[in-house]
């Protein structure tokens, strides 16, 4: 196979890149780019993927692709995914999210003389309510109503308190996250094992080392900046609208997962559970928590409404997306995009370690300037089966990092929706919560490389 296809390869993944740094739609993006490149790879004579019944006709086979990958991600990963976006949305709804939160956050009480060793518990504190509420911008908001007062009144600065509530949603890990669904379905890995056994070792170290480089850090430019920090006005403290009780609806989904794994043997009829079913289970129990609570039939069952709503937007949203990745990297894979990464890193002499450090930085820079670790990793998720295979790896060895570099460059991004919205509510720039968290996410980054590759 000549050289001509991974340049080509290449050639696409930079006009994507511009057009996603220039807000182009990155679903509509993703598609026509997978799309040309599978025209390009035809005429080209590189092999394409097989359809189990084409057309006959090439250009009827293009749709074919995007109807077939409909159809394998909503009878997959697409389900399990808009049924965690369900609940998500119900449990925001009834109040339970803001009732975890107000929990959560009773240990900072204990530090009022110690104002950024308080910001710095907020850290695991809020990675910890990422796992039950995988969604960047709802926690966020959630931070910035219940959190960012309380860190103020302590005596921190604006952006102090912005960048530490941010920082909370740098590892996108749990059962319950779109990305470690799509990871662990590319991987064929249960998602709580993937969870226990291989996200949960890798960010503990790194959730302690970016607490302390944000304690370090946040004094320095505190006190370069010479300012005193203040309560804002629009910014109200959580009000809780559901018993505290509520609080144990959105972790009910994880409980049930590790109860009922293969991991632990609780039972002596094994019973297997999967990501879909406990969310299920964990929305009926949540319904009859409303009913006891309003015994208003009706009511209840019109708040259903909210979970529907939830599956959709999340398909519109995440879902999509994935199925835009999936031609994007059909096409990369058709031009010989892995091919020529592979004998380039025979070339360099690198191996499983040094590919795995390639992509995971790659991606951490995709999703820097998309604002986006889904857009990334979706897009470059699905090459590593093939990767791995090449380089006679574990899968999981590799995606791993991908998986994590991707939430951690977002983090840093300064149009990523979860920074724009805390900077909004904050009234700072973006620009000023990427400066403070730039340090801590990279010490994050070279840290990770380091920790699980050598």
């Amino acid at each position: 196979m000549s050289a001509l296809g991974p340049i080509i390869a290449v050639i696409f993944i930079v006009l994507v890149a511009i057009l996603l740094i220039k807000k182009f739609y990155p679903h509509a993006v993703l598609l026509f780019a997978g799309l040309a490149m599978l025209v390009v790879s035809y005429y080209l004579d590189y092999p394409v993927p097989v359809l189990t019944e084409p057309t006959g006709f090439f250009g009827f086979d293009l749709f074919r692709y995007i109807s077939g990958s409909f159809a394998k991600t909503n009878a997959g990963v697409g389900l399990m995914i808009m049924a965690i976006g369900g609940f998500v949305a119900y449990i925001d709804k009834i109040g339970a999210s803001k009732s975890l939160v107000y929990i959560a956050l009773k240990p900072l009480s204990l530090f009022k003389k110690r104002p950024y060793i308080a910001a710095s518990l907020v850290i695991p504190i809020g990675q910890i309510l990422f796992v039950c509420i995988p969604s960047a911008a709802g926690l966020g908001l959630l931070l910035m109503a219940s959190v960012f007062p309380i860190l103020i009144n302590l005596g921190v600065s604006r952006l102090s308190a912005v960048s530490v509530i941010t920082a909370c949603t740098a590892f996108g890990i749990g059962p319950a996250s779109a990305i470690t669904a799509s990871a662990t379905t590319i991987i064929d890995q249960d998602a709580i094992s993937f969870f226990l056994q291989d996200q949960i070792p890798l960010v503990i170290p790194l959730s302690i080392s970016m607490m302390v480089t944000y304690y370090f850090v946040n004094r320095y430019f505190d006190k370069k900046d010479q300012k005193e920090g203040k309560p804002l006005e629009k910014v109200e403290k959580l009000e809780l609208t559901a018993p505290l009780y509520y609080a144990i609806i959105p972790v009910l989904p994880l409980v049930l997962l590790i109860v009922f794994s293969e991991i632990f043997s609780f039972f002596e009829t094994a019973i297997v559970l999967d990501t879909t079913t406990a969310m299920f289970i964990s929305l009926f129990v949540a319904l009859v928590f409303e009913l006891l609570r309003k015994r208003n039939f009706r009511e209840v069952l019109v708040s259903l409404k909210e979970f529907w709503n939830g599956m959709g937007n999340i398909f519109k949203t995440v879902v999509t997306l994935i199925i835009a990745a999936d031609i994007f990297s059909k096409g990369l894979i058709s031009l010989g995009f892995i091919d020529g990464l592979m004998s380039l890193s025979q070339h360099l002499g690198l191996g499983g370690v040094g590919i795995g450090i390639v992509l995971s930085v790659m991606i951490f820079l995709a999703s820097m300037l998309m604002g986006s670790g889904n857009a990334s990793f979706f897009s470059f998720g699905p090459l590593v089966p093939n990767i791995a295979q090449q380089l006679g790896v574990k899968s999981s060895s590799i995606i791993l990092p991908m998986q994590l570099s991707a939430s951690m460059g977002r983090t840093v991004s300064p149009v990523a929706g979860v920074l724009i919205a805390a900077a909004e509510l904050a009234k700072v720039s973006t620009f000023s919560i990427v400066k403070r968290n730039l340090i801590p996410l990279g010490v994050a980054l070279i840290i990770m490389l380091i920790y699980h590759f050598i």
